[in-house]
């Protein structure tokens, strides 16, 4: 309980938070944490690694077995925003969040009522015609059978999120280091900080006066640089703050 009311002192001095988030943050929600001990990044599924089927070049030379993968094991059209997103939009709708960056592909921090969001793997809920440019949500990869194809000019549709082998959206990048930059207290949670470029964005964090909490399970890169470092659920931490 010291660690809650440290950070709650925190959140209550601040004037411009930023949260910086990665899978743990939807866990609760009953979607996994691929990076862990037991999650899908550790396995192999006939000899390829899930990286493999997640890359650019394999969706451009087997979109089917590409859609087979990603239907199977990266959509949670089920999932719900848990306490953490809840109190997220919370405290942007209270003016005390000033920017959301996120690592998760989910749409749960939109769906739970941020905006100040910069996706920076892209979502699951937006996808693109690769030969036209149409715009189809998240139903038209569910509903498909197969590989989807655009109903305007029967190309192929593609997820707008970033693959391995793929550079993230240079804006959005660009806006959450800003946010990083001018934030005054950036709460790092659910991530192990191991994947770019996302990681690397901590590096604008300018310190000094400023404080960087990480809420976390397992021990991350940043810990020696936070003021404050709780290990524990992020569901549960997130939604005792007041705000």
């Amino acid at each position: 309980m010291e660690q809650i009311n440290a950070l709650q002192a925190m959140v209550d001095a601040a004037r411009r938070v930023v949260f910086f988030g990665g899978a743990g943050v939807s866990t609760a929600s009953g979607i996994p944490d691929f990076t862990g001990d037991e999650g899908l990044y550790r396995k192999q599924y006939g000899g390829l690694t899930p990286q493999m089927m997640l890359s650019a070049s394999f969706f451009d030379l087997h979109p089917d077995m590409f859609y087979d993968f990603y239907r199977a094991h990266m959509l949670h059209p089920q999932a719900q925003p848990n306490a953490a997103h809840r109190k997220l939009a919370e405290m942007e709708k209270a003016g005390k969040l000033s920017g959301l960056i996120t690592q998760n592909i989910d749409g749960l921090h939109r769906q739970a009522g941020n905006r100040l969001l910069y996706e920076v793997h892209g979502s699951v809920h937006e996808n693109r015609c690769i030969e036209c440019g149409c715009l189809y949500g998240l139903h038209a990869v569910l509903r498909a059978q197969g590989v989807p194809r655009c109903e305007r000019c029967g190309g192929v549709i593609k997820p707008s999120v970033v693959l391995y082998g793929e550079a993230p959206d240079h804006c959005v990048c660009t806006g959450a280091c800003r946010e990083i930059a001018r934030c005054d207290l950036l709460i790092v949670a659910g991530t192990s900080l191991t994947v770019e470029p996302a990681a690397s964005m901590l590096g604008y964090f300018r310190g000094g006066s400023r404080r960087m909490v990480v809420l976390n399970r397992e021990e991350t890169p940043a810990d020696a640089r936070a003021s404050l470092v709780i290990r524990a659920d992020i569901a549960d931490v997130m939604g005792m703050l007041r705000i």
